[in-house]
């Protein structure tokens, strides 16, 4: 997650963009912040990501694009 967050706004809007490099990325991103921080919300969070990364990664796209962080953050 600090790794997405410290990237510039260009580069994670670029990664969201891309299909298959959302997904990935989104995967990556929600597990590592679940297996750090915990939760059953991050947890359920990271199963629908892991199933449905496209959808999720879009609309992570446009959620960074209007509020500068990850839908459900």
């Amino acid at each position: 997650m600090t790794w997405f967050n410290k990237q510039s706004r260009l580069v994670q809007l670029l990664l969201l963009i891309i299909p298959g490099i959302n997904w990935i990325t989104e995967i990556l991103v929600r597990w590592s912040t679940f297996l750090k921080k915990g939760g059953l919300v991050r947890l359920i969070i990271c199963i629908v990501v892991t199933f449905g990364g496209f959808f999720v990664g879009w609309l992570d796209f446009i959620w960074v694009l209007l509020y500068k962080k990850l839908f459900l953050q």
